[in-house]
């Protein structure tokens, strides 16, 4: 990983054009991957361990000259950040030598950035470069890890430095690639360990995270409080994946009524849980999760559940950023407790169930999907059984026109912790239990539509200040 920023330098005048000149870090090491400039090996990527040290930098005229005026020679760029966070005013700013268009059909080179979270916590972001157009057929990944405590600020530097690496060889085939230089200064000996040296971890890769969180609102008939807070230790390797989590809330509300009499209603629910995951090969693996948990709301004193599973991805784990279709089939036992009678009149029960999710999740540049569908049911019981199914749905249909579908419906005959006694009119209305029902959906849809200037360099902030409006 690059801890070290890049010290980028223009020299040069109006008369002979800029010369941009790229000043590395002590330490970098040099790999295999050439970039050609007409025709003159001119850059050499860096060694596996930072991959994405190098960078483009300024234009002359500055950035404004930049904004008021494109230069029919740069490369038209879309970046499609797949991250809520990204900063994109940011990159505008921070890499002004391109075009940047706001319709991916208009771009020669899309910028497509995932993010996937680390056993320690960290970001891991995917950076593919994919040509289109008059660069039709060229494509490049890079990656970018930052560590968990990275601030906003630090995680859109790291990025704007990868872009600028990625888009130094497609820069270089443009136009303007003639005013482009980039130099490698000689590597200063630093007191790295020698090559071949363990990193010794005296966390054995154990991360833990705890959290803890009050919310609290009202006004004259009525106030709400809730508190939350969780701790978990994970341990994640190539080979096993491991998590332990507790977790606890508490809510209350209290009502004050015209007729001047109160009401106030309390819920709890607490849990932890365990998983454990082998890695057998890039497309098997196997493990199981243990849990238990209790809920006023679901009328259980303590549920508990143990279940082995095994999964199969369709695609290699290593390309679970942009593709996944995984099986996941688990076996397991249950043990309940309830606070009330239920309707099946019980206060406690065994029983074993079995369970088969198929996932699909999709991050392409034309858009992303993400769908489910679980079916699970008693072994003793096969009338008690649901049916889950979940879809997102985010898709650029033609130009200017985007589509976005959330959904998801459930077919429910699983509800064993139904309370046998009448509910109150307050429990219902305040959704204190859990009600009798044979399904449930949930469903938004959206289209947009965007038409006009497709360049998109300029960035200006005013008027955009922060209010407390209520």
């Amino acid at each position: 990983m690059c801890r070290s920023p890049l010290n980028i330098e223009e020299r040069g005048d109006e008369s002979d054009g800029a010369l941009l000149f790229l000043h590395f870090p002590n330490g970098f090491g040099v790999s295999t991957h050439d970039i050609l400039i007409s025709g003159v090996n001119v850059i050499r990527a860096l060694s596996p361990w930072c991959i994405f040290a190098l960078a483009a930098a300024g234009w002359p005229g500055g950035l404004a000259a930049q904004q008021a005026r494109a230069d029919p020679g740069q490369l038209r760029v879309f970046i499609d950040c797949q991250y809520q966070g990204c900063d994109f005013d940011f990159f505008r700013t921070e890499i002004p030598f391109v075009d940047y268009v706001r319709d991916r059909q208009e771009a020669a080179l899309n910028v497509f950035v995932t993010r996937q979270r680390t056993g320690s916590g960290a970001s891991a972001f995917t950076l593919n470069f994919i040509g289109q157009k008059q660069l039709t057929g060229s494509a490049d990944t890079l990656q970018l890890i930052m560590p968990q405590v990275a601030t906003e600020d630090e995680i859109r530097r790291g990025l704007s430095r990868t872009i600028k690496l990625g888009l130094v060889r497609y820069v270089a085939r443009s136009p303007v690639g003639e005013r482009l230089e980039v130099t490698l200064l000689p590597a200063v000996p630093s007191a790295a360990k020698p090559e071949g040296t363990a990193t010794r971890d005296p966390w054995n890769y154990w991360v833990f995270r705890t959290r803890a969180n009050g919310f609290f609102n009202g006004e004259k008939s009525q106030r709400f409080a809730n508190l939350y807070g969780s701790t978990s230790a994970n341990r994640t390797t190539e080979a096993w994946k491991l998590n332990v989590s507790f977790q606890g809330s508490y809510e209350e509300g209290k009502f004050t009524f015209s007729d001047g009499t109160r009401f106030s209603n309390y819920s709890h629910s607490y849990g932890a849980s365990e998983l454990i995951v082998k890695s057998l090969s890039p497309h098997w693996s196997v493990g199981q999760r243990a849990s238990a948990s209790s809920s006023t709301f679901l009328n259980q004193k303590l549920a508990a559940r143990f279940a082995p599973a095994v999964e199969y991805n369709v695609f290699p784990y290593s390309e679970s950023t942009r593709r996944q279709l995984t099986l996941l089939y688990s076996v397991g036992i249950n043990s309940f407790s309830y606070e009330d009678t239920t309707i099946f009149d019980k206060l406690s029960e065994v029983r074993p169930d079995h369970s088969l999710t198929t996932s699909l999740g999709l991050k392409q540049p034309w858009g992303s999907v993400s769908a489910s569908l679980e079916a699970a049911n008693f072994l003793d019981d096969f009338s008690k059984r649901r049916l889950v199914l979940f879809n997102s749905l985010d898709v650029r249909l033609i130009k200017g026109l985007s589509v976005n579908l959330y959904s998801s419906a459930a077919l429910v005959r699983d509800q064993l912790y139904l309370v046998k006694a009448g509910l109150t009119d307050e429990d219902i209305l305040l959704r204190q239990r859990q009600l009798a029902t044979s399904y449930r959906y949930f469903a938004s849809v959206g289209l947009s539509y965007t038409f006009g200037s497709v360049l998109n360099n300029v960035v200006n902030t005013r008027f955009d200040g922060v209010t407390g409006n209520f």
